[in-house]
């Protein structure tokens, strides 16, 4: 078994900068409930996100933007009641944060008593500063988010790849070092070109999460229902499918409803 496997002890921010350190990857996966975070800290995930995915896996927007802050603290404390090792990091959603850093500390503040997360995620960078740093001035951790940052969904207009123009990539790095100085234990990069993303992973001594952003970074993140092929309807170059789940609970509903309709199930053993 592969000593990552064996390793029981519970992940902090700081055991995230060491595997950085010793060149571990950092595996991480988003959750919403506790049924399937039991699973997915129990395999020996190293980060567990509850993100404003949620609004699109669980409630059926388009966008992550309808996502209240109610909301997320509901899907982070189902999420916190299964976990054991992994480090739960919960997405402040849209409007929570933004342009308002005494609202991002009430926001952040809710998230941490009501849900029990360990840390927070919010997205942005220099736009976004002086929020970031009124909440680790509170004493909460903050990862953050560069390149594709879905809240800004209707300021980009597209999900296209980020910073491939060198004004914005430069921009990027600033921030990503903006990030480092100010006291983000971590970033999420998304979307952005590879060769760009493992520079960023380079120049900051803080771990540097992927999505969509190339294998030279210190991690990546996927969502949960893309990767286990819940939702087939999202297929970017970035996702890798590990399972079918979408067929294998199509079927299984499929023979359920016709063991009814048959009369054949309940059998005589499954009767009291």
């Amino acid at each position: 078994m592969a000593n990552y496997l064996q390793d029981t002890r519970k992940v902090t921010t700081h055991r995230l900068t060491e595997m950085k350190q010793r060149g571990e990857k950092i595996a991480m996966l988003t959750a919403y409930d506790y049924s399937m975070a039991h699973l997915i800290d129990e395999a020996g995930m190293d980060v567990i996100l509850v993100g404003d995915s949620a609004s699109n896996v669980m409630a059926g927007n388009m966008t992550t933007l309808p996502i209240t802050l109610d909301q997320m603290i509901y899907h982070a404390k189902s999420v916190v009641k299964a976990v054991k090792r992994a480090l739960v990091v919960c997405d402040i959603p849209f409007g929570s944060y933004q342009g308002n850093s005494k609202e991002a500390l009430a926001s952040a503040v809710r998230i941490m008593k009501e849900s029990h997360a360990e840390a927070v995620k919010m997205e942005g960078g220099s736009e976004i500063r002086e929020s970031i740093e009124r909440v680790l001035c509170a004493g909460i951790p903050v990862m953050g988010h560069l390149g594709l940052t879905p809240q800004s969904i209707n300021k980009f207009g597209t999900y296209a790849v980020r910073a491939k123009e060198e004004a914005e990539a430069n921009k990027l790095i600033e921030d990503a070092k903006m990030l480092e100085e100010i006291g983000c234990f971590a970033l999420v990069l998304e979307k952005i070109p590879a060769t760009l993303a493992t520079r960023v992973a380079q120049e900051v001594s803080i771990p540097v999460i992927g999505i969509g952003a190339g294998g030279g970074v210190d991690g990546q993140v996927l969502v949960m229902h893309d990767m286990l092929g819940i939702n087939k309807g999202f297929s970017p170059r970035f996702l890798r499918r590990y399972a079918d789940l979408s067929t294998i609970i199509n079927d299984a509903v499929a023979h359920y409803i016709d063991d009814v309709k048959t009369n054949d199930f309940p059998n005589d053993k499954e009767q009291y």
